[in-house]
């Protein structure tokens, strides 16, 4: 008997390490680094990524002394090459009466028209914060001047836009309610040129829900993947190209209360940046760990490869994105100091 045992304890750990072996071989690592190693700011939060026309990568984020505080500003950083440039200061957040104010999560979105996009939010608070962006239409040499959305919209609030093939733009929304008790998500769409914005609402049921994620299918089909406070991802879809949606359910993703980002890749398949564990007694427990998971139908998802494992600290708030290449790129806070960056590629498709 202690033989057989012997004898299945060592099968099973081949098979464990086949498994891992497997699933290491499935990302190559391209690059992985810091896009800055001093900045003029002490905390750092909320990254997003657009690919230039040029191939350039650029990154923007919010830093300043801390979240919230009101000389939080919007930074950006391209990459050329092997280098990323110096961050710079681009978005300053200030009141009616010309006072300093926090600026939130920017967005960066680039549309068929050859426009660039930066969405981000100003306000004392998510709940209170309103809606602005700015355009570039040379790849983010220069930028108009701050532009606020229409009253009662907010544009997409941690992750990107899609624009669908009729030149429509889809923004995944959500609102917190001023008492902290309601999350809620919607869909909020507009035409190529950010104008004649309409909002579509969406059954979010019994959940605590913000900050999602478009993915897209054939003939129509979307779906959302949502942050949650009931320690799970949460999925909406729509079979009319977002006119209108499920009532939100659960996943069997597990999630921290911990923004996800996610993407369709060109082969069909969905990849999913997320934290895979459930939340502590303090907001930034379960951020600890970041994976990647890959899905070919957004139902049935497998984690590929450990960005982050730790037993403490915060590694949160992604950002990825699929270059004209067929390359991936992504980003994430580091312990609220730092923005991750990697590029990575994926072995072919099953």
């Amino acid at each position: 008997m202690f033989k057989e045992k012997i004898i299945s304890f060592f099968i099973t750990a081949l098979f464990s390490f086949t498994c891992i072996a497997q699933q290491n071989t499935e990302v190559q690592i391209i690059t992985r680094e810091k896009i800055f190693d001093q900045a003029p700011f002490e905390a750092c939060h909320a990254s997003t990524l657009c690919q230039l026309k040029n191939g350039k990568i650029m990154a923007a984020w919010f830093g300043g002394k801390h979240e919230g505080s009101n000389d939080v500003a919007i930074w950006i950083a391209t990459k050329d090459g092997a280098q990323w440039s110096v961050p710079v200061k681009i978005v300053t957040g200030t009141t009616n009466t010309n006072l300093p104010i926090a600026c939130w999560n920017p967005v960066l979105f680039k549309a068929k028209n050859g426009t660039l996009f930066l969405h981000y939010k100003v306000g004392p608070n998510p709940r209170e914060w309103w809606a602005q962006y700015k355009t570039s239409t040379n790849e983010g040499k220069t930028w108009s001047v701050a532009k606020k959305l229409p009253p009662g919209f907010l544009g997409p609030i941690k992750n990107k836009p899609i624009q669908l093939k009729n030149g429509t733009i889809l923004y995944p929304s959500s609102t917190e309610s001023l008492d902290e008790k309601t999350w809620k998500i919607h869909i909020e769409k507009s035409d190529g040129q950010a104008k004649n914005w309409k909002k579509i609402e969406i059954n979010c049921d019994t959940f605590g829900v913000i900050q999602p994620s478009i993915l897209t299918y054939p003939n129509g089909k979307l779906q959302l993947l949502c942050r949650s406070r009931q320690n799970v991802i949460v999925e909406s879809w729509s079979g009319d190209n977002g006119e209108t949606w499920s009532k939100l359910r659960a996943t069997a993703l597990p999630n921290p209360n911990s923004g996800s980002d996610a993407v369709t890749l060109t082969d069909g398949r969905q990849l999913l940046i997320y934290n895979p564990l459930t939340s502590g007694k303090n907001w930034w427990e379960g951020r600890s760990t970041l994976k990647l998971a890959i899905s070919s139908d957004g139902k049935n998802w497998k984690d590929i490869y450990t960005l982050e494992k730790h037993d403490k600290g915060e590694y949160s708030y992604p950002a990825i994105i699929q270059d004209k290449k067929g390359n991936i790129h992504l980003s994430y806070t580091s312990e609220r100091k730092r923005i991750t960056y990697a590029e990575i590629r994926l072995g072919d498709s099953p």
